[in-house]
């Protein structure tokens, strides 16, 4: 198969080491691509967000699948423009990627069709919101989400009036986030300990993959602001059986019910953030396009082909195929530039790639680099790296990992040294 991998990202990284691995590929092109992708095929000048030199490109060439990385062409509905030149695509349509695109969508939904999460209320304009803020209606702590896309930052958490009230002037008033804050949700914070829930959709059915978890806090022990992610492992401690079959049931599957009932059919992989809470899971927000980190943990874990997966899921034929998983476990540690999630400096030199790849069973997935004009891997982003190791615990991944990362080093580089850390004291679960 020919296959265009759209993004930029870490994730996107991850999906073309897998894809790359695959006997059925015949040629993989990524727009915009990476440093580090570009080891791996061949890169394409087209920013992942400008939909239509995408569909201009993938018009005037001859592609068996486009697979869709980031979520922000995914809501400008680049897979409804390429599905109408008939060509098979990974990442749901417009309507659907909603889910993701609008929290007061994803709200609402969930309402409409009975799936488990917080309380909420939903503000289009500042000042209502503040006085509800400053009433003895709500309830601290609090959570406060912009209703679009803001790169996983758009989610701030409240534990008085003043922080709350500080927050939507920020979003609705500043647009910190751009037109992201012209709507807000306001959310009980729930307590209890979050998972990642991936499934793979074809529309009509679903299969669920691996456990993983991410870390989102920038500092260890979880503190600090919140960031796209941190770092990530697999299999996920924390997620037991019942969890599991819980959340298939309560949320999994009326979303993918209730998606093909309202017309928008679900094609790709969908993410279900949980909050594993005394009372059961509750739904914290779904993603309509695979984690960045969980990715770089999740794809080395498949006993299989993700092409074949992948292309099954994209053209509504998943059909008896199940994901099988290696018995290993993965761990990844996200490497980024001082300053991560605020400002930061770019273009700093990156030692020791090299060293660190020769670590038995560990990958580098670049998130954040480019070439410099002398031909070394430079920082170009926030996030850098992901460095993932797998072995056969988490104990070992870790250990790996954590070598990996000792081994590479730039003018301000961060990362938290605490991840996976948690689940090592967790009973082992085996996917």
């Amino acid at each position: 198969m020919n296959v265009l991998l759209v993004g930029s990202g870490g994730r996107e990284d991850a999906l073309a080491w897998a894809l790359c691995r695959s006997p059925l590929l015949t040629r993989l092109r990524c727009a915009p691509g990476n440093a580090g992708m570009a080891r791996r095929a061949s890169t394409v000048a087209i920013d992942a967000a400008d939909v239509e030199a995408l569909v201009a490109h993938v018009r005037a060439e001859r592609y068996d699948l486009v697979v869709v990385g980031p979520e922000a062409p995914l809501v400008a509905g680049i897979s409804d423009r390429l599905r109408a030149l008939d060509v098979a695509v990974f990442g749901p349509s417009a309507a659907a990627a909603r889910l993701e695109g609008s929290k007061v969508f994803a709200k609402q939904f969930m309402a409409r069709h009975s799936i488990p999460t917080a309380a909420f209320r939903v503000f289009d304009d500042a000042a209502p919101a503040i006085d509800f803020l400053q009433s003895r209606e709500a309830a601290y702590p609090l959570v406060i989400k912009a209703d679009g896309l803001a790169a996983g930052k758009g989610v701030l958490f409240a534990s008085d009036a003043g922080e709350a009230v500080a927050a939507v002037r920020g979003l609705m008033v500043e647009r910190r986030f751009g037109p992201a804050g012209a709507s807000v949700v306001v959310e009980e914070r729930l307590a209890g300990r979050e998972a990642s829930f991936f499934v793979l959709c074809d529309g009509r059915r679903f299969v669920e993959l691996a456990t993983c978890q991410d870390y989102k806090r920038a500092l260890d022990g979880d503190a600090g602001p919140n960031t796209g992610g941190m770092g990530s492992c697999s299999p996920s401690l924390h997620l037991t059986e019942s969890a599991r079959r819980e959340v298939l049931a309560s949320a999994v599957a009326p979303a993918v019910a209730g998606l093909a009932a309202e017309g928008h059919p679900y094609r790709g992989v969908l993410y279900v953030g949980v909050m594993l809470a005394a009372d059961g899971p509750q739904v914290l927000e779904f993603n309509a396009r695979f984690g960045d980190p969980e990715a770089q943990v999740l794809l080395p874990r498949l006993d299989g082909d993700w092409l074949e997966l992948l292309h099954a899921a994209a053209v509504g034929n998943l059909g008896a195929l199940v994901p099988r998983w290696r018995p290993d476990a993965a761990v990844c540690v996200v490497m980024t530039a001082e300053g991560y999630p605020g400002r930061y400096a770019t273009g700093r030199a990156i030692d020791g790639l090299e060293r660190a790849a020769e670590i038995e069973g560990v990958e580098l997935f670049h998130a954040g680099t480019a070439l410099g004009p002398d031909g070394r891997c430079v920082t170009a982003g926030g996030r850098v790296l992901g460095v993932t190791a797998v072995g056969p615990d988490l104990a070992s991944a870790r250990v790996r990992a954590y070598h990996a990362v000792d081994l590479i080093s730039w003018d301000g580089e961060r990362h938290r040294t605490d991840i996976a850390l948690d689940a090592l004291a967790q009973p082992a679960r085996r996917t």
